[in-house]
């Protein structure tokens, strides 16, 4: 069977679930054997698809989660169908691979032009031959189409990928939300939490699930039997007393290497900084019921957390701006009960006017010695004042000044990138909140994070080696309880760098420095580059949302998602069956094909219209289709061909197979020398013996081509059988 699947523009480092839109609900109806019967919309005695599994695995190490979420379907009809679901990401997950069981086979996939990937599935479309489809719905949400599904078919898809764990108090918090799926059958759905029995961590725990405890080995394992909703689970680390600076670096010869770097700041000062926190509530006529009445939760729950040294205000807004108080009210307890009650008596009614609310939020600045908050929530997009998002994130730079921006958006309305560059501008977070969440648990969450802070204005300054490309960029904030996480590119290697965290706190400037190695060439920890190209996607496409494109811009961008896998605007996912033919529409062959839109991004290519349900109008479908496109087929057939294209991230490095053989992604320098070993040959096992670093890469089979510095290894069945001492040290001199 052959099931290509397609990950369109994925943006990833953003927080999950925004822009969310419902799956629809299908209505019943009696199966006419026609091409305007849809398969799997509700059809009475059709296809009955049944979503059986969902199993996620958490696997912690040190500060970095690994994700390998499996969803399986069977067709328990007597027709073809389909399925589909919704998987939220973590905020910042770095992309690994998706999976389809094709054959009783899991095959991956690989990455490339978003354009190019969409002429190869409308192809395939076009010839009925069993497309699958993974689409980009929002800010880290991916929605998973297959098709088809035969009676009795069972059908499994593995997204993996990988995160950083969250500090928050004494513990790494993790949050995972589980797929959406339309018409859930109670499926069993379980989450496994697993990481080093012995260390730094201890027993962990859960407040929202029951959570079963097991030792399995070396490991420690934590279970969640109904993985419903959002799950959150706290592994609690062990306190430490003073600063700390972690660094995990990958770096190769020849290229710059990368760099994690987590510093963990000493509990802070008895001297309390005091706040002032502006609550923003949107209370227009969307809000009504629910929503209105947890937002107003929220507005109680921050009021909760203030301290007598904060200030405070509330503003309301719909079509007009409301505010509690014209100016700062002191926390005391009078105050704060008078302002629940101003929370009390709020309706919901009228527009939604985001500029006028934020220019009334951000027109009082506090003082030096004050730490400014802004939370702004709404579930809607601007429809009265000045409603351009580009023109109104501009109003808000203006007025901003020092005071921090955190968003939070609710139901499936929002408009995603407003919320989304109003707080990356404003040095906060961006939460969006799902129809069936908790909108007071995103807001106290938050707010609980805020309470006391450590130390703002952070910059992180690397000495012995030159860092740049440092993400997230700027001066960064951090509060009781949680770490920082930097990412950056380092050129020359030194072993003995220092790493120095300057900042402000209450008591006046701090700094603290500890020593740590950047060696010019480290093998392992290869999940590290591809964490920090994630944070510069992230980067790239925020500057492209803010300024609008431009050659560089879109280069860099559409390079960095090539060369470490990962789905961007400009680059997409595909899988297909190991040796099927893709005929690729290039730019010269598809010039005459009309565009077709796709969430937002522009692709070309000719698209038939899909017409599915019994397996006889299936047919006549597919003739229709070929008939009509038999001009457009001629033109495909006479581009570019590529046989069983399947790709593995390994060691960093991006692995395309072509006819037979896993190939570097990497190109051959000029000067590059080939060398051609047979495997498991004694050359095979000296190289491995002189550079370990490549049994990951030797592992992918029999045939595999690895780019070094100065030197390409070949393995080959017509490869040397042995090498001598000499040709092993130059190898390993050119590697």
């Amino acid at each position: 069977m052959r099931l290509p699947v397609l990950l369109a523009a994925w943006l990833l480092p953003v927080a999950a679930l925004a822009q969310i839109r419902p799956l629809p609900t299908p209505t019943p109806r009696p199966c006419v054997p026609c091409p305007e019967c849809r398969l799997g919309d509700g059809c009475v005695n059709g296809p009955q698809v049944v979503h059986t599994a969902s199993r996620a695995t958490l696997t912690l190490d040190g500060r970095v989660l690994r994700y390998e979420v499996t969803e399986t379907f069977v067709n328990r009809g007597t027709m073809i169908g389909e399925t589909e679901f919704l998987l939220p990401l973590p905020a910042r997950a770095a992309f690994e691979d998706l999976a389809l069981s094709i054959n009783g086979e899991m095959v991956t996939g690989e990455t490339m032009r978003a354009d190019r990937a969409r002429a190869i599935y409308e192809e395939i479309v076009r010839r009925q031959r069993d497309p699958a489809l993974v689409e980009w719905m929002g800010q880290g949400l991916l929605r998973t189409r297959i098709f088809p599904i035969a009676p009795g078919e069972t059908k499994t898809v593995v997204v993996r990928f990988r995160a950083v764990a969250e500090r928050e108090g004494d513990a790494l918090r993790i949050d995972y939300r589980a797929p959406m799926r339309t018409g859930d059958d109670g499926a069993r759905s379980t989450l496994e939490v697993r990481y080093a029995a012995a260390g730094e961590f201890g027993r962990a725990f859960s407040p929202t699930h029951d959570l079963a405890d097991d030792t399995q080995g070396s490991l420690r394992v934590s279970r969640v039997e109904r993985a419903r909703g959002v799950v959150t689970v706290l592994v609690p680390v062990r306190a430490s007393h003073g600063a700390s600076v972690h660094v995990l670096t990958h770096a190769e010869s020849g290229d710059d290497g990368f760099a994690m770097i987590t510093i963990a700041l000493p509990p802070p000062s008895r001297t309390v900084t005091p706040r002032d926190i502006t609550f923003v509530l949107d209370v227009s006529g969307s809000m009504a019921g629910a929503k209105l009445e947890q937002a107003k939760a929220a507005g109680r729950t921050l009021l909760a957390s203030l301290a007598p040294t904060d200030r405070f205000r509330v503003i309301a807004f719909s079509t007009d701006v409301r505010e509690f108080r014209e100016s700062w009210s002191a926390a005391t307890h009078a105050n704060i009960r008078a302002a629940q009650g101003y929370l009390a008596d709020l309706t919901a009614g009228g527009s939604t006017n985001i500029s006028g609310a934020l220019e009334t939020a951000l027109r009082t600045s506090a003082g030096d010695e004050r730490l400014p908050l802004v939370l702004f929530l709404t579930d809607g997009a601007p429809t009265v004042g000045e409603r351009q998002p580009d023109r109104i994130a501009a109003i808000a730079t203006n007025l901003r000044g020092r005071q921090r921006v955190f968003t939070f958006g609710v139901g499936t309305d929002v408009n995603a990138a407003l919320l989304e560059q109003l707080a990356l501008s404003g040095r906060g977070t961006a939460q969006f909140v799902r129809p069936e969440e908790d909108v007071e648990r995103a807001v106290s969450v938050v707010a609980q994070r805020l309470t006391s802070p450590v130390a703002t204005d952070l910059r992180v300054r690397v000495d012995g080696v030159r860092v740049d490309r440092v993400q997230p960029a700027g001066t960064l904030d951090l509060f009781a309880g949680q770490e920082l996480t930097v990412f950056a590119r380092y050129h020359g290697g030194r072993r003995d760098a220092r790493v120095t965290v300057e900042g402000m706190s209450v008591d006046g400037p701090v700094r603290w420095t500890a020593s740590a190695d950047f060696p010019g060439r480290a093998d392992e920890n290869a999940f590290v580059a591809r964490l920090w190209a994630v944070q510069r996607v992230g980067w790239l496409s925020a500057e492209r949302r803010r300024n609008g494109p431009t050659s560089e811009l879109d280069d860099e961008l559409r390079a960095v998602g090539q060369r470490f896998g990962i789905p961007t605007e400009l680059t997409s996912y595909l899988v297909v069956e190991p040796g099927m033919m893709n005929t690729v529409g290039g730019v010269r062959d598809a010039r005459n094909l009309p565009s077709t839109q796709l969430t937002g991004v522009t692709v070309t290519g000719a698209s038939a219209p899909r017409q599915e349900t019994s397996l006889r109008a299936f047919e006549a479908a597919k003739a229709a289709a070929d008939q009509r496109q038999v001009q457009t087929m001629a033109q495909l057939d006479r581009s570019q061909r590529v046989d069983g294209v399947t790709q593995q991230f390994v060691q960093g490095r991006v692995f395309t197979q072509r006819d037979g053989q896993w190939q570097d992604a990497r190109q051959e320098q000029a000067t590059t020398r080939v060398v051609q070993v047979r495997a498991f040959s004694p050359a095979y096992f000296a190289l491995l013996q002189r550079l370990p670093a490549l049994k990951d890469v030797f592992a992918l089979g029999e045939k595999v081509s690895v780019q070094g510095r100065a030197v390409r290894l070949v393995l080959d069945p017509a490869g040397q059988s042995t090498l001598g001492a000499g040709d092993l040290d130059e190898i390993v001199r050119d590697w």
